[in-house]
């Protein structure tokens, strides 16, 4: 049974903005990952808790990240560990790539992200 994931209701008209205002990287992980094309349907800047998440899976509870250049900023690492650490609390697995990695190796990406799905079906965890 899914977990109802709880949300803040005004990061919905963010969320919204976001969409239309993806990184690159994003635009191209989305066309690979909308429409079930991992066996699962994915959205995209979805408001988990306090966060917004770039795209998440509510089947398998996952959350992908596509971090820009501000997540590798002194003292960003931190608030990403926190929201990381905040939203396992809450079930949501997660898995975080860099938009250069998106961009450059797609393939690679989507790969990961595969093996990962496998382990969550097959009832593996991660942090």
């Amino acid at each position: 049974m899914r977990k109802i994931i709880p949300y803040h209701p005004y990061l919905v008209e963010l969320a919204k903005k976001l969409r239309n205002n993806m990184t690159l990287g994003e635009i191209a992980l989305w066309r690979e990952i909308k429409g079930k094309k991992l066996g699962y349907k994915f959205s995209r800047q979805i408001p988990i808790d306090q966060y917004i998440v770039d795209f998440y899976c509510k089947d398998l509870q996952l959350a992908i990240e596509v971090d820009g250049s501000i997540h590798f900023k002194e003292g960003h690492e931190e608030k990403d560990r926190k929201r990381q650490a905040r939203l396992a609390s809450l079930g949501v697995n997660m898995i975080r790539f860099s938009d250069s990695d998106v961009k450059n190796n797609l393939s690679s990406v989507l790969e990961e992200i595969k093996e990962y799905i496998e382990e969550l079906e097959q009832g593996r965890t991660h942090p």
